[in-house]
């Protein structure tokens, strides 16, 4: 296992830890206000106080949760359903797959955050109304990734011979075609997670996430935007440790690349 790989599965699993570490504990309970408004870090409040007296160690873990959660739940989505779609679009024909194709342009090209504002519309700002658009967005770019890959194996001389000899359209999929691009899926997966959880928190700052008492990373930061100078942790904390979140999904992603192609050594 690369440097890289190790180093991105020591951050991730320190987050995956947090997360499932605050389904069954958690210091303070997310609605507990007994503290001090904007109390300084002790060893009551590691972190101190919101502007409520909220412990803010808690609500930066239950955040972990939420990135976790959106970041798993919107990579299996659009992968379930962009993996399906861009394999369509790849054994489409001519007319069919440039009509496929300009519409994934014009879904990837739509922003993720007036798709939100669409679904929010129609359904109410919750997690669920989050995950949904940002379920959406994945599954468009991992769509087009998944055509280009199916259209580049499709012309290989093997695939030929599996028609000729009468093997099906399935039966390729799953014996030609998946094993041949699931390497260059899971680095993009990988992305796309990291990717998940910057969305969750912009949306959540925008007020279109998860709604109180939840304390998405991106909410904490506009709560934050009051108090940056007499409580500056409270700034800081979400947005370096979302730094620290796409930092390891990249590293993974890097450490995956590196590991499965052999022009770059990482199989030495």
């Amino acid at each position: 296992m690369n440097t890289r790989l190790k180093l991105s599965l020591s951050i991730l699993g320190t987050f995956l830890f947090s997360s499932g570490m605050s389904v069954i504990w958690l210091p303070y309970k997310l609605d507990d206000t007994s503290g001090l408004r904007l109390e300084s870090p002790s060893w009551h409040h590691l972190l101190g106080t919101d502007k409520l007296g909220r412990d803010y160690f808690s609500r930066l873990i239950v955040g972990s949760r939420i990135v976790v959660i959106v970041g798993i739940t919107t990579v299996i989505i659009g992968a379930l359903i962009g993996v399906s779609l861009g394999l369509l679009a790849g054994f489409a024909r001519r007319t069919r797959d440039d009509t496929f194709s300009a519409f994934l342009d014009i879904l990837i090209a739509f922003p993720t955050l007036l798709l939100a504002m669409l679904i929010v519309a129609a359904r109410g700002a919750s997690l669920t109304s989050a995950i949904l658009a940002i379920s959406l967005g994945i599954s468009a770019v991992l769509a087009r990734l998944t055509r280009l890959l199916t259209k580049r194996v499709l012309g290989a001389d093997y695939i030929l011979a599996a028609r000729a000899s009468g093997t099906s359209w399935f039966r390729i999929v799953i014996i030609h075609i998946l094993p041949n691009i699931w390497t260059t899926l899971i680095v993009a997966l990988s992305l796309q997670f990291g990717l998940a959880g910057l969305a969750e928190a912009g949306l959540s700052y925008l007020g279109l996430g998860a709604p109180p008492p939840n304390a998405s990373w991106g909410s904490l930061l506009q709560e934050a935007q009051d108090t940056v100078y007499t409580a500056p942790i409270a700034a800081i904390a979400p947005g370096l440790l979302l730094v620290i979140l796409v930092v390891g999904v990249n590293l993974f992603a890097d450490g995956l690349r590196e590991r499965f192609d052999p022009t770059l050594g990482g199989n030495q």
